[in-house]
């Protein structure tokens, strides 16, 4: 052989390329928070910030006649105090729906951490 011949190393001589990680997790533990977020949101943006469409109705059918005689003044203050607790309850049950939704947002990403936690430990023994 002559020396101007080139040699090519073999395939096995050169050292391959580290793989680039993709971060699957990172971006559904990410998704997870857009979603929790858009629906905290939605939820207290929906809210009731005043009396319920039918609440005006209600009002009128409760405090009707006598109705109002056992608990209020006068027919006006049955129906302005019926307003309030209608409101009331509608802040009452957002307050309760927001909280179930941090609930289980705190639960998801409890369980998300977990498993992340899981998925290291393994891939760092084996």
């Amino acid at each position: 052989m002559s020396e101007n011949t080139i040699t090519t190393p073999a395939v096995a001589d050169v050292p391959a390329k580290p793989r680039k990680r993709k971060r699957i997790f990172m971006w559904f533990f990410l998704a997870v928070q857009a979603i929790f977020i858009a629906w905290l949101i939605t939820g207290i943006a929906s809210a009731a910030h005043g009396i319920p469409a039918d609440a005006h109705a209600q009002a009128l059918a409760y405090c009707k006649g006598n109705g109002w005689s056992p608990l209020f003044k006068s027919y006006q203050d049955c129906i302005v105090h019926y307003a309030n607790g209608m409101r009331g309850a509608a802040e009452v049950g957002s307050t309760i729906g927001a909280a179930l939704i941090i609930g289980l947002w705190v639960a998801a990403d409890a369980i998300l951490g977990i498993g992340r936690l899981i998925v290291v430990f393994a891939r760092r023994k084996g």
